[in-house]
């Protein structure tokens, strides 16, 4: 029976206003989010004595989940849960919870990210549609990735890259494309929200980029390889952490004073700030000439040794840290600029450790220009397939396999 134009209108004015909402609520939210991680990265670095009190800040943000946030604990993994089982809303106390557990880490000297907090509060706030309108399953995900792709969109600003991320990271080798056009209007809306906030966005530069040739092309694949090796070691660094601290401290809250205590002498052990927080500063300088070759590994160290005690943000940042940083290394055996492997380890690395290839090349395209497309685009699909299936967001599922070799190391990530 055809569908009555009215409802059509009514269709369609439910979902122009469901769009408007999340994207202005989320560009909103990364705009305060932001100006919240600067203020709370230039007062830790103006006041170092703040690092000591890294324990008790640990405390805070476990008592916080352990009484008030249990439900909400899982964070990105719950969105993608709740992908695939949307059976009831994701209770609203998720973002502020997040963004004040978020900041208090980066306030104390965490090594996190922000990533993990924009898209939750995205999710939050996009969610509150499935309790006011009455949506279908396929309905109520789209709302989800609606969420995804204004926090991802405006907290990077990168709206491409958050439109596809939304779409790719919830079923690795699927994509929905009839939610793009919501999805993407979402992410554009959002970032703009977040820009008319006057809130702006680092800005990275590849400086040189050479014609492609095959044997260049051989030197982009083996960085690919490497990338995709480094995002699996960031995986069993937050998987060996997260199991030792489940095994020997029971108490949850317990967790991060015991991590933050031990970060906090290793930080001031130390006498250097590169590790905390976000480390833009670094990543910067891993553009602009050789660094210290093992900053990648203490970065992986630092930061899943931080989100496995239990504090909060995300890991997208930090693995643009160590992507940057691993690259940098790789000029000292690899002829490729060092600008170049640097921005080609930001995006591949990134690509291996969430699974989401295409949108990691079109974030580089977005952050760097076109010129590098060919080396970004090899770092990535190469960074994917060497990383397995090994991925930072546990719930997502597998559609198909990548290689038929691989097939059987698919485990709790396969096709459902």
């Amino acid at each position: 029976m055809p569908i009555a134009i009215s409802d059509r209108l009514l269709f369609l004015a439910k979902w122009a206003l469901i769009v408007l909402v999340v994207g202005i609520g989320s560009g909103s939210a990364s705009a305060f989010f932001l100006t919240a991680l600067e203020w709370a990265g230039r007062t830790r670095e103006a006041n170092l004595w703040l690092v000591g009190l890294l324990p008790l800040g640990g405390f805070l943000i476990g008592l916080s989940y352990y009484y008030l946030g249990r439900d909400v604990e899982k964070g990105n993994n719950q969105i993608i849960e709740e992908y695939y089982r949307p059976d009831k809303p994701i209770p609203f106390k998720m973002a502020p919870l997040v963004l004040f557990t978020t900041i208090a880490t980066h306030l104390f000297g965490g090594s996190a990210g922000r990533e993990g907090t924009a898209v939750q509060m995205g999710a939050a706030i996009a969610d509150r549609f499935s309790k006011w309108f009455p949506l279908s399953k396929a309905e109520h995900r789209v709302l989800l990735m609606l969420g995804i792709s204004g926090g991802f969109a405006s907290v990077f600003g990168t709206p491409l890259a958050g439109t596809v991320f939304a779409l790719e990271v919830l079923i690795i080798g699927r994509m929905r494309w009839k939610a793009i056009p919501a999805v993407a209007i979402t992410a554009y809306l959002a970032d703009f929200v977040c820009h008319a906030w006057q809130v702006g966005h680092t800005e990275y530069s590849i400086y040189e980029v050479p014609e492609l040739t095959w044997l260049f092309a051989v030197y982009a694949a083996v960085a690919g390889i490497i990338f995709g090796l480094g995002s699996k070691l960031f995986t069993l660094g937050m998987e060996t952490f997260g199991g030792l601290f489940r095994r020997y401290v029971k108490f949850p809250p317990l967790r991060p004073v015991i991590g933050g205590a031990l970060l906090a002498v290793a930080f001031l052990s130390l006498g250097s700030t590169k590790y905390m927080g976000l480390g833009i500063p670094t990543i910067l300088a891993s553009f602009e000439g050789p660094l210290p070759s093992y900053d990648f590994l203490a970065k992986i160290l630092f930061t899943t040794f931080t989100l496995a005690a239990g504090f909060k943000g995300g890991e997208v940042t930090p693995l643009f840290f160590i992507g940057a940083t691993l690259g940098n290394a790789l000029a000292w055996i690899l002829p490729l600029p060092i600008s170049l492997l640097a921005g080609m380890g930001f995006v591949g690395l990134f690509a291996g450790a969430t699974q989401t290839p295409i949108a990691c090349f079109l974030m580089g395209i977005e952050l760097f220009g076109w010129e590098a497309w060919p080396y970004l685009l090899i770092a990535c699909m190469f960074g994917y397939f060497s990383s397995g299936y090994s991925t930072i967001y546990g719930e997502q599922r597998l559609k198909g396999q990548k290689w038929k070799w691989l097939g059987d190391l698919k485990g709790k990530n396969s096709n459902h």
